[in-house]
């Protein structure tokens, strides 16, 4: 009797064993997802120095200074690149976005696919050249022109001003930095017959800056953090986005991973925090 009780129990059902991704498949995939993010700002610099690499011998260049300014929050200016000319010094801010790109001479931030808030690039820019104009000859204070460049993933609604090659504050596609700055010399070589600077100018000013030009990582990693941090109070109620993934984040999130000394000042999703 017992026997035929135990044969009409249902037996349970046997739980489907679902497949699971192993921490390290996970792990891989977070690693992956960081190299694609720094591999894109790797992309973006590549094209930037083949642009530079274009340019004529006698012009030269110096690419990510950083020099004392005490005007400045974090009390430096990192400047992505100079480029020394005998008819201007161009100071170039490349900005590695995706999106149309709105903005004017009268706005001092700047928007992103109309919802992210940026710094009015040319006002950031201005800061640059002053810092730079500390260290060389007041008599060439007034060659400099300031150029923004962005990646062709950009559509630019701004100022028409900006892509005319008369103005001195010129916003260009990374890909046609060298030819801008071509057209840029075209047009002051007709307005001046004969060169603003010598080699013997060209020469000093290049030392100059690359003598100012701190290299210290300690320094600048200082700078990194100070910046993220005054961008942060700054706007405290602007959207915040992953440093790796460039999710948005809540304003939790970002003031978990600013007071965590482990993100050293960066903003993590809450995956990537766990793969830190």
């Amino acid at each position: 009797m017992l026997l035929f009780r135990n044969f009409l129990k249902k037996k349970p059902k046997e739980k489907e064993s679902k497949p699971k991704q192993t921490i390290e498949t996970i792990s891989k995939t977070r690693k992956s997802n960081e190299r694609v993010a720094t591999r894109k700002g790797e992309i973006g610099e590549y094209k930037i120095d083949i642009q530079l690499d274009q340019l004529p011998k006698e012009y030269l260049h110096l690419s990510d200074l950083l020099v004392e300014n005490p005007r400045a929050k974090s009390g430096y200016s990192q400047i992505d690149h100079v480029v020394i000319t005998p008819y201007g010094i161009f100071s170039i801010e490349t900005k590695n976005y995706q999106g149309t790109i709105y903005g004017g001479k009268d706005r001092k931030t700047w928007l992103v696919n109309g919802k992210f808030k940026m710094m009015n690039p040319f006002v950031q820019n201005y800061g640059h050249i002053q810092a730079l104009t500390s260290f060389i000859d007041k008599k060439y204070h007034d060659l400099f022109i300031s150029m923004v460049s962005f990646t062709k993933r950009c559509t630019f609604k701004v100022d028409v001003d900006y892509r005319k090659i008369a103005s001195n504050e010129l916003i260009v596609y990374d890909i046609e930095l060298s030819e801008f700055i071509h057209r840029k010399v075209s047009v002051l070589k007709i307005h001046h017959k004969e060169p603003l600077l010598t080699t013997e100018d060209i020469s000093a000013i290049f030392s100059a800056f690359s003598n100012a030009n701190i290299t210290d990582p300690k320094v600048r990693e200082k700078h990194k953090q100070a910046l993220q941090k005054h961008t942060s109070e700054e706007k405290p109620n602007s959207k915040s986005t992953c440093t790796v993934c460039n999710k948005p984040v809540s304003e939790k999130v970002k003031s978990y991973c600013l007071s965590n000394n482990r993100f050293k000042g960066q903003i993590y999703c809450y995956e990537h925090q766990k793969a830190k």
